[in-house]
């Protein structure tokens, strides 16, 4: 049985029956404090911050379309049944015929990026073999059902297939102590020791999420904001109740006379720009010779929930760009929105070009959207009883948690962000490692009330900064207005800021614009420095092409990374250099140094 089922034999493994029982018994143990921790906070009646019982509401809603749609015609019903039954014959073919000696090929096989199943066992063992198949099959009747329910709403039908996907991804035998091959190994191996690391590593984490459990995707022991990570050596030379602007210190004797200006999202913090030395933006613009400054978000608490998108057009971006000439003496400034903060900046510069008011010699966009047709795997949650709801929770405390966030993100990518961290974290036992990009992740930052509900509403749900009708400060935006070169970069797996999408967006500009498409996805799209010579860029010099497959068929492909492309762009645009300025040496002295306060409030 145990060869059957491939795990090791027990005397080969030195297993100890003792030593089991009694890991088995501080398994129960640690088991009790997760329990505790769970419970505390209710009995309590604290407030949780996890799924609430409206998205499971809307779930249920959601899926019951579906099902409804299949059972109302008696031939459709079964045709249901049929399909999955025989799919299960086959495998029940495939498994008799194995169990005799023929292996076959098999009825279905994993996708050549699922890396769940990668263990041997998988496919030596008939039993987990037999398993994973079985799973397979199910897996894919249910994302079928979902997709061939033509009579369903496409919204509707995109929700279900993303409810679909998520218990599709929660149910793999791979998440689950018993039917895990290589789980139940390193629990022979270990008497049990690998269960008892990994329910207090569970306690622990519960026990952090205030009752709700906080998945720990890197070892944050280990790193430190503006010790390990956000290091580059700069000043905050401005502040006030929504930003920080840090100004970096020059790494060259001259610099180009434009200085940069970067604005980050709001929704994270500006350091995934840079991490650990070796990979940081920050500090490749800084030796490239560029004065840069970055704005730092600040974490709202309830005291901030008044202020609005507008106050952070006002606050954030026209502010920081009114501390950057008082700091340089330029007026005119190059700049970069990355994802929601290059929304915000597309519309910034749209109210800029309204009110006729020349700041900007260039912008840059990261993985923004300013037109959200294709808006993406985000639209599951968006709609007019979503964000009603949504409203509704934000309103007790005045601003989003960023926890809920990002959830939201980690869902969409659930089986890279979720998933491997239950199975080597709380099967296996294991402490995740030190990785500054995962801890960047997990620092999440709240949302003001105010400006995420006018986010979602205006921008997601109905579109207006495109369709003309959006107005900010007694101002209509007008995309076509902003004249300045535009350098919009893209990623091709990204799930948040799809390309297609952002490819729409570049359209909506009225002047030179750049559209340049990198490997990998949102992040590691953008954060792919020239040393770590990884995926690769394309552009195309010469197209006119309305749609990004037209673009894609006479684009040209270069390895590595886009930034020395942008820096040459970026330079092309305005070489005049100067002497490097010093920070605090001008009209803003320093405050505190980089990275500053705003940065290290946590959530």
């Amino acid at each position: 049985m145990n060869k059957m089922i491939g795990t090791p034999d027990p005397e080969a493994a030195n297993f100890n029956p003792q030593q089991f029982a009694a890991n088995i018994a501080r398994v129960m143990e640690e088991g009790g404090k997760a329990l505790a921790a769970y419970l505390k906070p209710r009995e309590d009646g604290s407030p949780q911050p996890g799924a609430s019982a409206d998205v499971i509401a809307e779930m249920v809603k959601t899926l019951a379309v579906i099902f409804e749609y299949w059972m109302s015609d008696p031939a459709r019903a079964m045709e249901l049944q049929t399909r999955l039954g025989q799919s299960f014959l086959e495998l029940w073919g495939h498994a008799a015929r194995r169990m005799m000696g023929d292996a076959g090929k098999p009825v279905i096989e994993p996708e050549r990026r699922d890396r769940r199943f990668k263990d041997p066992q998988w496919t030596e063992s008939p039993f987990f073999d037999f398993l994973k198949q079985a799973y397979l099959l199910t897996a894919q009747w249910a994302q079928e059902l979902v997709a061939n329910a033509e009579g369903v709403d496409p919204h509707t039908r995109h929700k279900a297939e993303f409810y679909i996907q998520q218990i599709v991804n929660a149910f793999s035998p791979s998440n689950f102590l018993l039917t895990n091959p290589e789980v139940l190994r390193e629990t022979v191996t270990t008497n049990a020791d690998n269960l008892v690391r990994g329910m207090k590593l569970l306690a622990e984490d519960v026990e952090a999420g205030g009752g709700t459990l906080r998945i720990r995707q890197t070892d944050t022991s280990k790193l430190e904001v503006g010790r390990d990570i956000a290091t580059t050596p700069g000043k905050v030379v401005f502040q006030n109740e929504l930003i920080q602007l840090i100004q970096y210190e020059p790494a060259t004797e001259t610099v180009l006379r434009t200085p940069l200006l970067i604005v980050p999202p709001w929704i994270n913090k500006f350091y995934i720009l840079d991490l650990k030395s070796d990979k940081s933006f920050i500090k490749f613009c800084v030796d490239n010779g560029l004065t840069v400054f970055v704005v730092s978000w600040v974490n709202p608490d309830e005291k901030l929930a008044h202020k609005t998108f507008e106050d952070y057009m006002k606050e954030g971006i026209l502010a920081a760009m009114d501390a950057v000439e008082q700091a340089t003496g330029e007026m005119r400034m190059h700049t970069i929105g990355y994802c929601v903060g290059g929304t915000l900046m597309a519309s910034t510069l749209a109210w800029l070009a309204g009110t006729r008011r020349v700041r900007v010699s260039s912008t840059t966009f990261f993985a923004a959207q300013v037109d959200f047709t294709y808006a993406g795997d985000l639209m599951v949650f968006i709609d007019d009883d979503q964000l009603n709801s949504l409203d509704r929770t934000m309103n007790e405390t005045g601003y989003l948690e960023g926890s809920k966030m990002a959830t939201a993100f980690n869902l969409l990518r659930s089986n890279d962000l979720i998933w491997p961290y239950v199975i080597n974290n709380y099967m296996k036992g294991q402490m995740p490692s030190a990785f500054d990009l995962l801890y960047w992740n997990a620092d999440s930052t709240r949302m003001t009330s105010a400006n995420h509900s006018y986010y979602l509403r205006n921008y997601y749900l109905e579109n207006r900064l495109t369709k003309g009708t959006m107005v900010m400060d007694n101002v209509r935006l007008d995309l076509s207005k902003v004249k300045v070169p535009v350098y919009m970069l893209a990623a091709r797996e990204d799930h948040i800021a799809p390309a297609k999408s952002v490819f729409l967006g570049s359209q909506f500009f009225g002047g030179p614009m750049r559209f340049v498409l990198s490997g990998s996805g949102h992040i590691a799209g953008v954060v792919n420095p020239p040393c770590a010579n990884k995926y690769q860029y394309w552009t195309n010099e010469h197209s006119n092409a309305r749609t990004l497959d037209a673009w894609l068929e006479k684009a040209t492909e270069h390895p590595g990374s886009w930034w020395p492309d942008w820096a040459a762009w970026l330079r092309d645009i305005d070489p005049e250099e100067v002497p490097a300025r010093r920070v605090g040496t001008g009209a803003l002295p320093a405050i505190e140094d980089a990275p500053g306060s705003y940065v290290k409030v946590r959530s």
